[in-house]
């Protein structure tokens, strides 16, 4: 019975040189030669020559399994695509009219373009996450992380490399997470992912609050000419900075004696009453921004895209033109701490808060669920490596110079460097013009991003669920009830940016970024037998590296 079912012709061996199968050039239709093409009509009879040739190679294709490339046409048949016909059973053949090719980008576009989606709200927190974990120490960790995450980045571009006799040329990470791990893998990648959008959802909720306060407030104050110079623990001079809560715990770093203003409490007005950072501002965002959220199509905010280049370029200007005003305030105490410094040496730097800003770093360096998409289209395939590389030493220097200068420039004495808030802007008053219109920036830039992620998540949870990405207005709208509701909840209960990026960070990273890619790796090298176990040691070294983050952010 097994020889009725066997191909009539052999399979081709192991070493043979054929066209490999993941060629798309062996998945073309078949080509009749533009010669035999009668007339140069969209549609055309072909010749008996034709005819019979495409005839032998349908017959001969039966005669081999669906797997073997034994009588598959030869490359130098193989036709460019502008030259393409598909031949049809009743003698004609039709012109292939395919879609343009994508644009392919320079590797220097590419590289901005990846620094460009990598930068988000995460560079507002690099400077307290340095200070959580010490100044020296803060630094190795950025660079270890970055190198950690860029590695894993590089497993998920080279996963559909590994994957034999089928075409991915069109799959993302969740459909390789599919095909190793099944169900479970699809489900279980979807579920982070939508963990990373919401994540980014509610910081930029509880953000837009801040900014839309701080912009109000300052426009109030400019329109009636209050001072608010009294009312704030921090510097003199024309480059304030302020310490929002200096009678909190900073481990006992934080004298308010030390500071050149004292606080004056004064009782609240109307405007304050109703200008609330977090008793009214967040639900004013929502008559904002939940009509938004229910636009079908979201085009039109993908054209204010631009914005977050300009909004990054602006800090690091910022940050330039304060660190120049403020000057350098270091000190290096290796074996203790004072009143107003972080100690520097590694060993002292080991404290718990260290974890809060590797859990930062994992969500600031993320980017895996979407880096195959945007090398696809990289016109110089050869250096996707190359290139990732670069982007990711950009990102890196990028955060680098962010922390560093905040950090050092931070006026310690008379303030303390336990005084850096997770959002670096809120050590500076709303009466900063400059820090005003970074603000006022980023909060359009927001408002226009804010739509774009909510339909990603509206894409990624009705598609999976009704096969839809807009089944119907009651299902969009009550999804983007859950989400704004959230957003409000945590903006008015829980406004700490630094640990919201930190727990969504640690969370979606542990899966995407150390465990996902390290098992896939793993399980190609063993399936073709080139596992090794320095390569499977390190691998689970990631692995449990990954775990240790996300439990780090809850036990640290």
């Amino acid at each position: 019975m097994e020889d009725d079912v066997r191909p009539l012709l052999g399979s081709v061996q192991a070493g043979d040189t054929f066209p490999d199968l993941l060629d798309p050039r062996g998945r073309r239709p078949f080509h009749v030669e533009p010669r035999n093409i009668v007339d140069e009509a969209s549609q055309g009879r072909v010749s008996a020559e034709a005819s019979a040739l495409s005839s032998r190679v349908h017959y001969y294709g039966r005669l081999t399994a669906s797997s073997d490339r034994l009588l598959a046409p030869p490359d130098h048949v193989i036709p460019p695509a502008e030259e393409l016909y598909v031949y049809s059973p009743l003698g004609t053949a039709f012109k292939v009219k395919g879609k343009e090719s994508p644009v392919k980008n320079p590797s220097i576009v590419t590289i901005f373009a990846i620094w460009n989606t990598m930068m988000g709200t995460s560079i507002l927190s690099i400077p307290w996450g340095m200070k959580q974990a010490g100044f020296t120490f803060g630094i190795i960790i950025l660079v270890s992380v970055g190198l950690l995450t860029l590695y894993c980045c590089y497993r998920i571009l080279k996963s559909t490399k590994s994957i034999p006799y089928i075409d991915t040329s069109d799959w993302e990470f969740p459909d390789i997470c599919k095909y190793y791990f099944g169900a479970f893998g699809q489900w279980s990648s979807l579920f982070f992912s939508l963990v990373s959008l919401i994540g980014a959802m509610v910081v930029y909720w509880v953000l837009m609050s801040n900014f839309l306060f701080n912009t109000g407030k300052f426009i109030y104050n400019y329109a009636h000419d209050v001072n608010m110079s009294d009312t704030d623990f921090g510097t003199n001079g024309s480059d304030r900075v302020i310490c929002p809560f200096p009678e909190s715990d900073h481990g006992g770093n934080c004298s308010i004696g030390a500071f050149y203003v004292s606080n004056n409490a004064t009782q609240p007005t109307v405007f304050d009453q109703w200008w609330s950072k977090t008793n009214t501002i967040p639900f004013y965002l929502v008559i904002l921004l939940l009509p938004l959220l229910n636009f079908r199509s979201a085009s039109f905010f993908a054209r204010f895209t631009f914005l977050g280049t300009l909004s990054v370029v602006y800090l690091i200007t910022l940050v330039t033109i304060k660190a120049i005003r403020l000057g350098f305030h270091l000190e290096f105490h290796w074996f203790e701490s004072t009143a107003f410094f972080v100690p520097g040496h590694l060993y002292h730097c080991l404290r718990p808060l260290f974890a809060q800003f590797t859990g930062v770093l994992t969500l600031a360096f993320f980017i895996h669920n979407c880096i195959i998409t945007l090398m696809k289209n990289n016109k110089h395939q050869e250096n996707n490596v190359r290139d990732l590389s670069l982007a990711y030493l950009l990102v890196g220097l990028t955060y680098l110079y962010v922390g560093v200068m905040i950090f050092a420039a931070f006026p310690s004495p008379p303030l303390s460097k336990e005084c850096i808030e997770p959002n670096f802007l809120d050590n500076f008053p709303s009466s900063d013009v400059l820090v005003f219109v970074a603000r006022a920036f980023l909060l359009f830039q927001m408002t226009t991003v804010y739509p774009l992620l909510g339909y990603l998540v509206r894409v990624q949870v009705m598609g999976q669920l009704f096969g839809k990405h807009y089944p119907s207005f009651f299902h969009v709208f009550t999804l983007n009830i859950v989400i704004v509701g959230i957003g409000v909840l945590m903006a008015k209960f829980y406004p700490n940016i630094g640990s919201i990026i930190r727990y969504s960070g640690a969370t979606c990273g542990m899966t995407l970024v150390f465990v996902f890619p390290s098992l896939v790796h793993m399980i190609s090298l063993k399936r073709s037998g080139e596992l090794r176990w320095p390569s499977a040691l390190f691998h689970s070294l990631l692995i449990i590296l990954g775990i240790a983050n996300l439990i780090g952010q809850f036990f640290m």
